[in-house]
Order: structure tokens, then C-alpha cells, then sequence
């Protein structure tokens, strides 16, 4: 067999189509407890990280903002408290269950934000229709990342900004503590609250495949952006990274 099509689905070699398939089985297995686990996972630090990113973004009344991956929606609504009613928050997903987690869970608390199932490697919008464009823990998951970066770098308007949110590369003194936290508490918590243990295997996997900080900060530049800078949040654990496109 090939090895033309192959990536990585975790620490497994899989074809393109098949590691597609097996991350929208991840999403849908662990949609209904997303939010649980993701308090019990970060100790609720997860909605810390959240927030010095919306707040990184710098957005002001009116703007428009595109919230790629946006699983249960914890982003889009923060976007949207900071745009206001006369700004633009679209809630984008590829998986149809995460989005209806997300959209149902907006809804219960009174926003009615545009919602959109597409793959971010072929966006459905127009060229520098966005303000900001915001990707929270879903990167790491996508086939082509620097594809799904330059989709989202063609959205921005001159000016406009690039958030990516995502686990990276923990300091190194604390690498083994994390290994152990990864892969072993992690799926107990799965299959004790999801019942789903090999899915949260999977994501302690993904996060070792990812791009530590500097070589995702050089795919951005790649990309397009400028003035890409990084901040690192628990020594490490977790990196937001922002861009602007001048172009």
C-alpha cells in the first residue's frame, strides 16, 4: 500500500479518508459529556485559557468573527458578548453532533448565532468577509492543518486576526508527570464518565503529534500572517497563537 495518502490519527498510520472517518466517531462518541470532561480533564482551567484568548483576539462592536471547530460553543458565545448584537459570530463545525451541542447550548441562553457544518479546509465564505478567526482545540484533529490555516487566512480582512488555541509542548520538566496524567488518568475519566475510554486515548495521542509552538507559529507565517507572536498557558500545556494578515 501507499504511503502517498497516510497521516497520523493519533500514534496510528492511517489513510486520509479513514482518519476523517475515525475523528468524526471520536466527536460523536464524546459530544454528549464534551463539557464535563473538559472541566474534569483542565480542573475547569479550560475556561481560563478560553478567555485570554477571546481576549487576545481584540475585537470591538460590529465586528464579524468565524469560530472554526467550534464543538459546544463555549467560544462563540464569549465572541459574541464582546461583538454585540450588531456584530457577527459564526459557529462552524465539520461534526453535525458537536454542532448541535454547541447550537442547542447557545440557544438555551439566548443566542441565536449563525451555524455552519463544513470541513475548515474548504470554508464556505467569501474572501476577507472576517474580522477574526478564531480555532479552539480542533487543529490538531485536521488532516491538512496548513491547509485549514490558509482557508482560514483567506477569510480575514487586511487587518484581520487569527486565533488558534491548542495543547502543545509542556516544559520539559513536567513532560513525564503529563505522560502519566495522558495516558492514564485521562481514559480512566473516559470510560468512567463517557464510557468511552479509547477516545480520550486518541486525544492524549493527538496532542503528542501536534506542532510544538514554533513550528506551528512558522505554518502561520507560511500562511500568510504576520506578526505571529504566541503566549504559553500552564507551562506549556497550552499555547495560544495569534496572527494578522496585511496582505
Amino acid at each position: 500500500m501507499s504511503l502517498d495518502n497516510e497521516t497520523d490519527f493519533g500514534f496510528e498510520r492511517v489513510r486520509e479518508p479513514e482518519k476523517a472517518r475515525k475523528v468524526a466517531e471520536v466527536f460523536a462518541s464524546v459530544a454528549s459529556n464534551y463539557d464535563v470532561m473538559n472541566d474534569l480533564m483542565s480542573m475547569g482551567l479550560h475556561r481560563l485559557w478560553k478567555r485570554f484568548a477571546v481576549d487576545r483576539c481584540v475585537l470591538k462592536s460590529g465586528d464579524r468573527v468565524l469560530d472554526v471547530a467550534g464543538g459546544s460553543g463555549d467560544l462563540a458565545a464569549a465572541l459574541a458578548d464582546r461583538v454585540g448584537p450588531n456584530g457577527e459570530v459564526w459557529l462552524t463545525d465539520i461534526n453535525a453532533a458537536m454542532l448541535a451541542v454547541g447550537r442547542d447550548r447557545l440557544a438555551n441562553r439566548g443566542l441565536l448565532l449563525p451555524t455552519a457544518q463544513c470541513d475548515a479546509e474548504r470554508l464556505p465564505f467569501p474572501d476577507g468577509y472576517f474580522d477574526c478567526v478564531t480555532v479552539g482545540f480542533g487543529l490538531r484533529n485536521m488532516t491538512h492543518k496548513n491547509r485549514a490555516l490558509a482557508e482560514m487566512t483567506r477569510v480575514l480582512r487586511p487587518g484581520g486576526r487569527l486565533l488558534v488555541l491548542e495543547f502543545s509542548r509542556v516544559w520539559e520538566p513536567l513532560a513525564g508527570a503529563y505522560d502519566q496524567y495522558s495516558f492514564n488518568v485521562l481514559p480512566w475519566l473516559g470510560k468512567r464518565i463517557a464510557g468511552d475510554a479509547d477516545s480520550y486515548r486518541y486525544l492524549a495521542e493527538s496532542i503528542r503529534m501536534h506542532p510544538d509552538q514554533t513550528t506551528l507559529a512558522t505554518m502561520m507565517e507560511q500562511c500568510g500572517l504576520d506578526d505571529v507572536q504566541y503566549w504559553n498557558l500552564a507551562a506549556g500545556i497550552v499555547a495560544v497563537h495569534r496572527g494578522i494578515r496585511y496582505g
